[in-house]
């Protein structure tokens, strides 16, 4: 009996232990503190860390603006850029355009001096044929005889144009003519015939007209050879002896 009064002197008496009183505090609410916690501790290390790079000449806010100045400056080279490119490609089809113009017209220009070049032969052979003095001339003659260098090295062209007339006019003439070109080639002289043995264009230079023909064409030598004269020589028919010459020396 008395050992169960000592053991409720111990619970309830002054010697009882000690009880402490808590308030409870929702689930919801701590995690709600421990998340502003959080956020502060990474505000705080935010700012230390740009506070940090101030200190130690790192200013972000200045980087940002010199990179936006960067990024404004860019965009205005590059404006002026394509504005330059526009009027560069302008400038190359107004450019093209005068070429072609220009070339247009040299071609224009070249094609009225041949056609005037015709118009001056064809009056010539007109005075010809009218003229008494020609009447009585020889029954074949060169009324022109021209050769110059052309576009592609090696290459020739000529212009020839014969005249009937005499006691042969009325009447077809039949024959050939022939050009012996002199050359020289690393120092040495040379001669050679066009057209020359089995030349498949020799029909270019066969002759057939009653009044006048104008013969055209182009022959060839070595690139490397300079042509320094032509002789022109018209045959008859079958004949082997020239009826008429005419020779041109080259500058």
């Amino acid at each position: 009996m008395a050992g169960r009064l000592w053991k409720l002197r111990q619970r309830f008496g002054i010697a009882a232990p000690k009880v402490s009183v808590r308030t409870h505090m929702p689930w919801y609410l701590r995690w709600l503190g421990l998340a502003v916690l959080l956020a502060f501790s990474a505000a705080l290390a935010a700012w230390m860390y740009d506070a940090g790079r101030r200190f130690a000449g790192f200013d972000r806010s200045e980087v940002e603006q010199e990179m936006s100045s960067a990024r404004r400056e860019l965009a205005s080279v590059r404006d002026e850029l394509t504005r330059l490119r526009a009027a560069t490609n302008s400038s190359d089809s107004k450019l093209s355009i005068e070429r072609t113009a220009q070339q247009k017209l040299a071609q224009q220009i070249r094609t009225l001096e041949q056609e005037n070049a015709r118009v001056r032969e064809e009056l010539a052979i007109f005075e010809s044929m009218l003229s008494s003095e020609t009447t009585s001339a020889a029954p074949l003659s060169v009324l022109r005889f021209k050769v110059e260098p052309d576009v592609i090295p090696g290459e020739y062209r000529y212009r020839v144009l014969l005249l009937a007339a005499g006691p042969r006019r009325g009447r077809d003439f039949q024959g050939r003519l022939e050009l012996a070109v002199s050359l020289t080639e690393s120092g040495r002289g040379a001669m050679i015939t066009v057209p020359g043995a089995g030349d498949p264009d020799s029909t270019a230079f066969r002759l057939g007209f009653k009044h006048f023909q104008r013969v055209e064409g182009i022959f060839r030598v070595s690139p490397k050879a300079k042509v320094t004269s032509v002789q022109l020589r018209v045959y008859e028919g079958s004949a082997g002896d020239a009826k008429v010459t005419r020779s041109v020396t080259l500058p």
